[in-house]
């Protein structure tokens, strides 16, 4: 993807910042977006900032450039839009929800929690390609990728506002490829990991990376894990492919993407959430146990 030009919202941490360096080391260009810098915290109160972000797109091989965006702010966007002159890739993953997911029942939860969990997940994503999509329709080989979360075809995801956040998300994936239709050469499509051994996450279980699989005895699922690199790998494959239309406004989770182009996890494996979701998982929620190696699927 030597001479493309990507941006990708919500770069600082996660799938975010994994799917930035991945379009880096094929070759593009790669404006990093967040709300986190070495001089402003963002309210989330983590410590990865998008000078980081930049600096390993720079190392895999491409170029990243930094822009400190709150993506819910349209005076924001437009200064972030301003920077661009052309825009191939667009890859919208703003969050920002860690804090504020909450379990159980919606009406038992703090309501502004719930409605900040909503204005980072959604009002983002729409302010973002309000302002980014003049520039990728400007494009001959444009992609449009909303990143959300959960199964690529689940009916419910840990609660009502979750739910509508990402469901909402997979959504603008599906419309957008309808609004593109007269746009020749620009796909859009939505993205989904599989369990993802995000930062956050990784923190939740207890581990690092070196040795997550300490967290498999706790949460046996976790044997499935991915990084968040998966899903860049993913993605790159599917911006560099010609023939990426016939995708146009599906769901793309990272094992569908894996079966697709082939490519491995960092470690050299290929977790397929799917398969286990649909054999294991599934089952186990009806009542039926079965008995399966992990190590099979991936």
């Amino acid at each position: 993807m030597s001479g493309k030009v990507a941006v990708v919202t919500g770069a600082t941490r996660g799938a975010g910042r994994a799917i930035a360096v991945e379009l880096g080391a094929a070759g593009a260009t790669v404006f990093v977006g967040g709300r986190t810098t070495r001089t402003q915290q963002s309210p989330v109160g983590r410590s990865e900032t998008i000078e980081e972000t930049a600096e390993l797109v720079d190392a895999a091989g491409g170029k990243g450039i930094a822009i400190r965006c709150d993506f819910t702010s349209p005076s924001d966007v437009d200064a972030f839009a301003a920077r661009i002159d052309r825009l191939d890739i667009l890859v919208n993953d703003v969050w920002g929800g860690e804090n504020l997911v909450e379990w159980g029942k919606f009406w038992e939860h703090d309501l502004e929690r719930q409605l900040r969990m909503w204005r980072n997940g959604v009002e983002s994503h729409l302010v973002a390609l309000h302002k980014l999509m003049p520039l990728v329709v400007r494009s001959d080989d444009g992609l449009v990728v909303e990143v959300t979360d959960g199964e690529d075809g689940e009916a419910y995801f840990v609660n009502l506002a979750y739910d509508a956040v990402k469901s909402s998300v997979r959504r603008f994936g599906e419309v957008l490829a309808k609004d593109l239709r007269d746009v020749p050469g620009v796909t859009a499509v939505a993205a989904t990991p599989g369990f993802l051994r995000s930062e956050q996450m990784l923190e939740t279980f207890g581990v690092t990376e070196a040795n997550w699989r300490d967290a498999v005895a706790e949460v046996p699922d976790y044997a499935v894990s991915e990084t968040p690199h998966y899903l860049g790998r993913g993605i790159a494959c599917l911006a560099a492919d010609s023939g990426r239309a016939r995708f146009s406004g599906e769901c793309l989770s990272s094992w569908r993407l894996m079966r697709e182009y082939g490519f491995r996890d960092l470690d050299g494996s290929q977790p397929d959430w799917g398969r286990w979701y649909e054999e294991v998982v599934k089952p186990r929620m009806a009542g039926v146990v079965v008995e399966a190696d992990p190590l099979s699927y991936r």
